[in-house]
C-alpha cells in the first residue's frame, strides 16, 4: 500500500502545483477547477492508502528486500462472471435519464438498482450464481 499511496499523493501534489500555476497564469476558471478536482481525486485514495499502510503489516511488494518466494501463496479470491454489475449500471443509467427526460424513468431505474443490489448480495453470500 505504501507504493500506491506515494504515487497517488505525488500525483495530487503535481496536480495541486499545476492547478496553482494554471489558475494564476491563464485566469480561466474551468481548467483550474478541473485540476483542483483532479488533485482531490488523487489525495482521497492516496490518503486512504497511506492511512492503511501505516496500520497493516508490510506486504512483500512494499519490502525492498523481499524475494519472489515471499509473494508466493494464495493471491485472493476473485469473483466469477455475474450479470449484477451490468444490471446496476443499467439502473444507474435510467436514474440519470430520469434527471434529464422525466421522473417516469426513475421507476425502472430504481427497480433495477434495487434488484441488482439484492442479487449481488445474494450471489456474494452464496458464493455462486443465483
Amino acid at each position: 500500500m505504501k507504493v500506491e499511496a506515494k504515487v497517488l499523493l505525488g500525483l495530487g501534489v503535481f496536480f495541486g502545483i499545476m492547478c496553482a500555476v494554471y489558475w494564476n497564469w491563464s485566469l480561466e476558471n474551468a481548467g483550474g477547477v478541473m485540476m483542483f478536482a483532479a488533485m482531490l481525486l488523487c489525495f482521497l485514495p492516496g490518503g486512504y492508502y497511506y492511512w492503511w499502510s501505516r496500520r497493516m503489516k508490510a506486504r512483500p511488494e512494499d519490502d525492498p528486500q523481499a524475494t519472489q518466494a515471499s509473494g508466493a501463496g494464495v493471491v485472493g479470491a476473485f469473483p466469477g462472471t455475474s450479470i449484477w454489475p451490468f444490471t446496476l449500471g443499467m439502473g444507474a443509467f435510467f436514474v440519470v435519464l430520469a434527471m434529464v427526460f422525466g421522473l417516469w424513468f426513475l421507476v425502472p431505474g430504481l427497480g433495477l438498482v434495487i434488484w441488482a443490489m439484492l442479487g449481488g448480495t445474494a450471489e456474494g453470500r452464496r458464493g455462486g450464481k443465483v
